[in-house]
């Protein structure tokens, strides 16, 4: 009671007019002194499986991601390009140098001294700098991919969660787990990729969950990871325009900007666009980079106006640049294949279109729009939350219509299972015929 008494004296000199809020904290407060309220609300036995089943499946994905990249590292499959590049430059991070990475410097005709942000604006990797104070090494890089990759699962399984169910969220991150997008990544070195994932589950789910604040600063971190992560910006708030507001009504402030979620989605796609720009036009050359050296749409005009204008007066011609070569269509329906053409029913795939629409329009960069190597990664997570997202959509739908509701975890066991019977033709299987013109995953046996 002399505890009590101490604490609600404390209390009780607090001026009046601050406020409910510090009512209700020292109401609280005295409770819990008093012994009447934990400190904390403890999760029920259930949860706490569910929790140690959840980071059992982030670990063991964890240790085989990486295993596996220091397997081809051991059997001397890895390359200069890219993972000696990265592994320079973090060098230099942890040395409080800039990014300087010679081989990409003597390479491409910069110089020795050339720094990785005049080719890709990726200040993140000096996230990774304390770790080379630990191992020095390019089996570092890869090790942190292969947790980077796997911590995605997280935030998809918290997401899943909500329209799913436990189960179903178990199926959801295995299928994200066994993807081929992240196999291929894995199969092609280290790369700043290794971020995205994550950072865009969060952004995505922080969101859904009503933390605006976490979300916004989930799209601050992906800005650090490449100039181009401003255009998965614009297709998330392309997706918060597309989707309906349930709070315009109470959260609007008159004029002639929307509400609630729609003035939200304004604010990414304003700054993805600013961003996206003032890194390609702006930062990329005052490190000593070519702003036009990843120019890759010729066959839509020399440069971005003329490239837009002609878009918008022969639209037709960017259907053909779609689908010229026919590779591009077989990538992009690799990507839904597997997620059987759930993201189809979520707006959600919005957000991810912006970052295929760069590839696929391009007429350059053969590699670009190859399901091999890194580059599908980068929307992976995004395409398996809108999977979910379309199945709980396609559930809701049909109990409208008065048709029975399938089970919540079936169309995400569907997922897990399509991803399982996938993983043999991509990089994980462990042996496949070399092919000169890209990198393959080799036979590590």
């Amino acid at each position: 009671m002399a505890e009590a008494v101490t604490v609600e004296g404390v209390v009780n000199e607090v001026p009046d007019g601050r406020g409910r809020a510090r009512d209700r904290f020292g109401a609280r407060l005295r409770a819990r002194f008093a012994g009447r309220v934990p400190a904390r609300p403890r999760p029920g036995s259930a949860g706490r499986r569910e929790h140690v089943a959840l980071w059992a499946l982030v670990t063991v994905s964890a240790a085989l991601y990486a295993a596996y990249s220091l397997m081809r590292l051991r059997a001397f499959r890895t390359s200069s390009y890219d993972l000696v590049i990265f592994d320079q430059a973090v060098r230099s991070y942890s040395r409080f140098g800039a990014p300087v990475a010679m081989v990409k410097g003597v390479h491409n005709g910069f110089g020795p001294g050339f720094a990785i942000l005049g080719d890709h604006f990726s200040p993140i990797l000096a996230l990774l700098a304390p770790l080379y104070w630990i191992h020095d090494g390019p089996g570092t890089l890869l090790a942190a991919q292969g947790v980077l990759f796997a911590l995605a699962i997280v935030p998809i399984w918290r997401y899943s969660r909500r329209r799913a169910g436990a189960a179903g969220a178990f199926c959801a991150a295995g299928a994200y787990a066994l993807s081929w997008p992240v196999a291929e990544a894995l199969a092609f070195d280290f790369h700043e990729v290794a971020f995205v994932p994550l950072l865009s589950a969060l952004m995505i789910e922080r969101y859904d969950a009503g933390r605006r604040g976490h979300a916004a600063a989930a799209a601050a971190a992906l800005l650090l990871v490449k100039e181009d992560m401003g255009l998965l910006l614009v297709g998330f708030g392309l997706f918060l325009l597309a989707v309906r507001d349930d709070h315009d009504g109470a959260e609007a402030h008159g004029g002639w900007l929307p509400g609630g979620d729609r003035r939200a989605g304004l604010a990414y796609i304003v700054c993805g666009l600013v961003t996206t720009w003032v890194c390609s036009r702006v930062v990329i050359a005052a490190f000593g980079g070519d702003n036009d050296y990843y120019w890759a749409y010729g066959s839509l005009g020399p440069d971005l106006p003329h490239a837009a204008v002609h878009a918008l007066t022969h639209p037709w011609d960017v259907v053909t640049v779609l689908g010229r070569p026919p590779h591009k269509i077989g990538t992009m329906a690799l990507l839904v294949l597997p997620l059987l053409f759930l993201p189809l029913f979520s707006p959600l795939t919005l957000a991810a279109l912006p970052l295929l629409a760069e590839r696929m329009l391009a007429s350059r960069f053969g590699n670009w729009w190859e399901p091999h190597y890194h580059y599908n990664a980068f929307i992976v997570a995004v395409l398996v939350l809108a999977s979910v997202d379309g199945a709980a959509r396609l559930r809701a739908r049909l109990g409208r219509r008065g048709r029975g509701r399938p089970p919540a975890a079936l169309p995400a066991a569907a997922l897990l299972t399509a991803a399982a019977v996938s993983v043999p033709f991509f990089a994980y299987v462990a042996a496949r015929a070399v092919d000169d013109s890209r990198v393959q995953a080799p036979c590590l046996w």
